[in-house]
């Protein structure tokens, strides 16, 4: 071998070395991350369970080895659905899916007694490809324990004011009718505001004590058919006057044709009812306008309450439907109100399968919608022979 191929040997071989060193450099590197992150999973406070495109398991942390008290290697590797061999994990399997992994955001687990679970998926993205699944279970028995005391609170606190208010109410009446002798235009006056004031307070107590009831899962219902444009129509007949003052516009547009009647909890969708129309009219200016709609398709029929009133800006509409939630503006018109009205009609009508959803743009109006779906009774085959 020649000077000149010794060098270039030398050359090649530092070469060589150079990436040796580098890969083992890369390789200890990507050690160090590894164990990094298997140490941050291994300590998660929430239990992570990762599943290939497969669907098979692949990752079961420390956390949730103690949720569902089974050990990682008894389960690694397994498909979703032999899980379901395991007692323990079958609740989380049926939730998840049997077949494949559903997509799920915050879904309630009640694992066992002292053990609530919030249940989220995560689709798991390399490039454009899904390489899997991440299934995260955070534990929240805590805070369902603090929201229970505080729902039990609420409902004993109601009961407790609903008899000394209703006794007030009584005696109240009692004085304007003159039962109790005869009174001054002066007297009765102040004495109609207190009667007002007391009905507030009992219509915010009877909606304490249906949110506690809906938290509670008691909040069941009766249905029976019910001719659904009588309902509205007599769920309309005491804001009348109200209408009339205000110099509203109001119209109800109905269908040509005799609908079926409707399988509801008669008195919970006329609360419905009365909460959007009671609405529309406090966040109408004088002489605006208010349209009640009511159609019919095949499968379910539609009520909306349409307004020209204040409207709601963009950045508060996601939060319409939660408990207590008043809009900024609406609390300025009207200092009157619980905020509890909006989500005790979203409970309602999803108990009874429907939707209820709103268009609204701050300064031109609202308008509520609601759905409810038909049931196949021999009624409606004889109405859908008309369309």
């Amino acid at each position: 071998m020649n000077l000149k191929e010794e060098q270039q040997f030398s050359a090649d071989r530092r070469a060589l070395m150079n990436i040796l060193e580098d890969v083992d450099e890369a390789r200890r590197q990507a050690e160090e991350e590894r164990n990094r992150t298997l140490a941050i999973i291994a300590n998660f406070t929430d239990g992570l369970l990762f599943f290939d495109k497969n669907y098979s398991l692949v990752l079961f942390n420390p956390q949730a080895e103690r949720f569902f008290n089974v050990v990682y290697k008894d389960v690694v590797g397994r498909s979703i659905e032999e899980l379901l061999e395991f007692p323990s994990l079958k609740p989380l399997i049926e939730i998840l899916g049997p077949k494949y992994i559903k997509k799920i955001s915050r879904k309630e687990l009640a694992l066992r007694e002292g053990l609530i679970l919030e249940v989220s998926t995560i689709s798991v993205i390399r490039g454009k490809e899904k390489i899997g699944t991440l299934v995260i279970l955070h534990d929240v028995t805590r805070e369902k324990r603090i929201e229970r005391m505080k729902t039990e609170f609420v409902s004993i606190a109601a009961h407790q004011l609903r008899t000394p208010l209703s006794a007030i109410k009584w005696t109240l009446k009692m004085f304007l009718t003159g039962d109790l002798g005869k009174i001054t235009k002066e007297q009765a006056d102040f004495l109609e505001k207190a009667y007002q004031s007391n009905e507030r307070m009992i219509g915010l107590i009877n909606d304490l004590l249906n949110v506690t009831r809906i938290e509670e899962g008691r909040y069941l219902y009766k249905p029976i058919f019910v001719d659904f444009e009588d309902l509205v129509q007599s769920v309309i007949k005491p804001f009348k006057e109200e209408i009339k003052r205000k110099k509203i516009k109001f119209e109800f547009k109905k269908p040509s044709k005799k609908p079926p009647k409707v399988k509801v909890d008669k008195e919970k969708i006329a609360l419905v009812i009365q909460n959007l129309i009671d609405n529309a009219i406090k966040y109408t200016l004088t002489g605006g306008k208010i349209t009640v709609r009511l159609k019919y398709t095949k499968k379910q029929l539609e009520f909306s309450v349409q307004d020209t009133g204040i409207g709601i800006s963009k950045d508060q509409q996601s939060r319409i439907f939660t408990k207590f939630f008043r809009g900024a503006k609406a609390i300025r018109m009207e200092t009157e109100g619980s905020g509890l009205g909006l989500f005790i009609a979203k409970n309602i009508i999803e108990a009874h399968g429907g939707k209820i959803w709103f268009e609204s743009e701050e300064g031109k109006g609202s308008t509520f919608s609601f759905s409810l779906p038909f049931k196949r009774e021999k009624e409606l085959e004889e109405f859908i022979k008309g369309f």
